[in-house]
């Protein structure tokens, strides 16, 4: 039995004349009715009974109307899903996102402008260092990932620009220029900094690395933190200094000072990666989603 069996019948069977189900389905009356006669042997029963002015459903025809609708209205919603999930308007998207991205204002309005265009597709969100959701995006588990990255691309990673974030000084409150709206970075040359290990965030490391040199010192390597939001307490905790994305400001922490640094601008950049070989079609409308704010936020 096939589909195309069924919506013959349900034709026949509201028309009640085989000839107008005929003009309805755009076939032949002769076909049309050797499609009916070939269903009913199939199913053991006779589906009508012939009168003089066309044709009614006998009692086997009724029972199997009420069933053979419902297949039909499942295979038209099996179709308009599959079609959906085609265009990427239903399903989950898993999004990766460092500690620090969640705070950048271009990523919440990229977020809630993909939740207006697609409010049927699920999302996850997963937190984590940069190096943990590249390796997430390798594996799988997530589709797109907001990270601090440089100017080169990891091996089958695509990279899409989100922002360039100005670096902002962090320092104990009790620290003698915690009052100070800027701060030359050489004057925290003998404070010990509270840094994310290299090989969790290179990027963020390899920026606070390069403008203490920059800023003619090495810096002293003080407590390792394991995510960027745990600097902050760390250094509230006086650990040591920092240095952290302007966004990560919000986290507004007892015994911290945030300020600027004196002297050339120390940036970093928030980045997109999707996997090169992407294919869904929820990845491809997150990206184009994404391409549109920064586009108007520029």
């Amino acid at each position: 039995m096939e589909l195309r069996h069924i919506r013959y019948f349900l034709a026949v069977a509201e028309e009640r004349n085989v000839t107008r189900a005929a003009e309805r389905l755009g076939i032949g009356q002769p076909p049309l009715s050797q499609q009916i006669h070939a269903l009913e042997d199939e199913l053991g029963v006779r589906l009508f009974r012939r009168t003089g002015h066309g044709v009614v459903l006998t009692e086997a025809g009724e029972a199997f109307a009420v069933d053979a609708k419902r297949l039909m209205n499942d295979a038209r919603l099996a179709v308009e899903k599959a079609q959906s999930a085609g265009r990427g308007e239903i399903g989950q998207l898993n999004i990766g996102f460092t500690g620090s991205a969640a705070f950048n204002p271009v990523v919440s309005k990229l977020i809630r402008s993909y939740r207006q265009a697609y409010p049927n597709v699920t999302l996850t969100l997963t937190e984590g260092n940069t190096a943990q959701l590249l390796a997430h995006l390798d594996a799988g588990r997530v589709d797109v990932a907001f990270v601090r990255l440089g100017s080169q691309s990891p091996a089958g990673v695509q990279i899409h620009h989100i922002a360039i974030e100005p670096m902002k000084i962090v320092l104990p409150a009790t620290h003698k220029l915690g009052k100070k709206r800027k701060v030359p970075l050489a004057a925290l040359a003998d404070d010990p900094f509270v840094l994310l290990p290299r090989e969790a965030s290179p990027t963020l490391h390899d920026v606070i690395i390069g403008a203490c040199r920059e800023a003619g010192f090495e810096p002293i390597a003080g407590q390792q933190a394991p995510q960027l939001s745990s600097v902050v307490n760390l250094v509230a905790a006086e650990f040591g200094v920092s240095l952290v994305p302007a966004s990560v400001c919000q986290i507004q922490v007892d015994g911290v000072a945030y300020t600027d640094a004196l002297g050339s601008a120390i940036t970093i950049r928030l980045a997109l990666a999707s996997r090169i070989d992407a294919t869904a079609a929820k990845t491809a409308n997150f990206l184009d989603i994404a391409r549109q704010v920064v586009t108007s936020s520029a």
